[in-house]
């Protein structure tokens, strides 16, 4: 008998695996009920960031995760490592996660975080920190959520005066999105990302 007819003896029977490195089993571990909400429903001046996770075909992933993590409105971190001391927001938790559905949807309701001190002197601009997961990636990808009515702060932002292209710096800043804002309740934003492809999403190596 050849090497090669033993060789298929001994697979016989045997599946092949997946072609995907990973998932798309991993969200439903991750998936959390209260996730969308930052804040809870009612709280003053809270808004939506919602939007849609495009692959690199421009088609919707349906399986992604998105997480949030964020200052509150007076740029403090819900951490214990903040040396400004503890977040003064009530029910303000910090953090999101939304799973997209079969649309490639996701939204989480939140409020406009203050800006951050860098080290040196200057500030950041108010942002989200987000990260992105699905089926395929080993490791996440990490993004940031910039708005779109802080033109003065975005303008003297580190990271965004980072980037050279200015199209590629407008991938990091969300559109406003839904009805025009009132005097108790502000806009709300849209902001897609793209995980390939011509519009690609700027993501950072940390």
């Amino acid at each position: 008998m050849s090497e090669s007819q033993s060789t298929g003896l001994q697979l016989s029977g045997l599946q092949t695996t997946p072609s995907q490195t990973v998932g798309p089993f991993f969200r439903h571990g991750l998936e959390w009920e209260d996730g969308p909400y930052v804040v809870p429903e009612g709280t003053s001046g809270a808004f939506r960031i919602e939007g849609t996770v495009f692959d690199g075909a421009g088609l919707p992933v349906p399986d992604a995760v998105i997480e949030t993590w964020q200052a509150d409105p007076d740029g403090r971190f819900d951490h214990p490592d903040d040396p400004r001391g503890a977040v003064r927001w009530k029910d303000f938790r910090g953090f999101g996660r939304s799973a997209t559905d079969p649309e490639g949807r996701y939204s989480v309701l939140t409020v406009k975080p203050g800006p951050l001190p860098v080290a040196g002197g200057g500030r950041e601009a108010p942002h989200l920190n987000v990260s992105v997961f699905c089926r395929g990636m080993l490791v996440r990808l990490v993004t940031r959520i910039y708005f779109p009515d802080e033109e003065e702060a975005n303008t003297v932002d580190p990271v965004l005066t980072s980037i050279d292209d200015p199209a590629r710096r407008a991938t990091l800043i969300a559109g406003i999105a839904g009805s025009a804002p009132t005097e108790t309740t502000p806009p709300g934003y849209r902001f897609d990302i793209h995980l390939q492809g011509e519009h690609e999403t700027v993501f950072f190596d940390l």
